[in-house]
């Protein structure tokens, strides 16, 4: 039995599904304010759903119970729930998360944090890593996927990239390149990692094929969608000033990441690649259906923000 933390979320979901689709027994934590579309997808997958919350010990214990792995994603970076603070649930839910796998002896853990390059100090990087470390010390077989920047939330309406409109949101020059990485490849790694033996007890930093600066990802989505954009930047002393101001930890957080974004966040992949021989999803392949996406009705941006409003994963 494999359980699943996080599961309605953006990531989750998608991690939830390929298990579901390779025929593994798959457990998902359900909080009882979850999206109610996002619980009945899972249902309808044939995933069995068990009420909890990071915040409550004895229901991870319950959801432990018998469980061969867990795979956790959640965070509340974005959260507007009830409650739900980087402190409750990226720093204490997720220790009350692998205490509760320690008790159950659970094998193998896998924990989704953010990446190495990442060095902008707010609350929720203090929380990853400080997770990070307790897992590491825990004595559970781990992996830990540092991931670069999801595509599918970062070249989105919800954070100023508008492909229906033209429009496109750049943090500091644009001209420090990213790896932006699919979080369905990321799903793909996370669910690999179970049976590959090279995951174990590794932290794997995931990006796309290809690191290019947003300027470039505006490039590319003109070219094939044949319409130039408009381009705002936002300076890098902008966001500097809104971070020092912010009193709040989820915002300055975003803030923090938006600033990451300025200063790069480049992955070379080639040997994790060898290892795992999953293909990555391109910028110009994640551009194309995009732009088909547009060119209908487009809900990308809506879904995005209502996973993440429910279990935000920042990327």
């Amino acid at each position: 039995m494999n359980l699943v933390v996080g599961a309605t979320g953006l990531l989750g979901s998608e991690i939830c599904r390929q298990l579901a689709e390779k025929g593994k027994s798959v457990r998902a934590l359900v909080r009882p304010t979850a999206n109610k579309q996002k619980v009945e997808e899972l249902r309808s997958l044939g995933i069995k759903l068990l009420p909890g919350d990071l915040r409550d010990l004895a229901s991870l214990r319950t959801a432990c119970r018998h469980a061969k792995s867990v795979i956790s994603t959640a965070s509340a970076a974005m959260s507007r729930q009830a409650g739900d603070t980087i402190k409750t649930v990226d720093l204490e839910g997720q220790l009350n998360l692998i205490h509760a796998a320690q008790d159950a002896e659970v094998q193998h853990f896998v924990y989704v944090s953010l990446s190495g390059n990442s060095n902008i100090d707010c609350q929720l990087l203090n929380a990853k890593r400080l997770i990070e470390i307790r897992l590491i010390e825990s004595g559970l077989t781990y992996t830990i996927l540092r991931t670069a920047p999801f595509m599918e939330v970062w070249l989105s309406p919800a954070l100023g990239f508008d492909v229906e409109n033209g429009r496109a949101q750049i943090f500091g020059s644009g001209q420090k390149k990213i790896s932006y990485v699919s979080h369905r490849d990321v799903a793909r790694f996370a669910v690999e990692s179970l049976d590959n033996p090279d995951a174990r007890n590794q932290t794997i930093e995931l990006g796309g094929p290809q690191a290019l600066s947003p300027l470039e990802v505006v490039r590319e989505f003109e070219h094939l969608g044949r319409r130039k954009f408009e381009v705002e930047h936002v300076p890098e002393s902008a966001l500097v000033l809104q971070k020092s101001s912010s009193r709040d930890p989820s915002q300055e957080s975003m803030v923090a990441m938006m600033l990451q974004a300025a200063h790069g966040d480049s992955i070379r992949m080639e040997n994790t690649i060898r290892r795992f021989s999953i293909p990555l999803t391109s910028v110009k392949d994640f551009a194309k259906q995009r732009l088909q996406r547009a060119s209908g009705v487009d809900t990308l941006g809506s879904e995005v923000g209502s996973i993440t409003s429910t279990n935000a994963e920042r990327r």
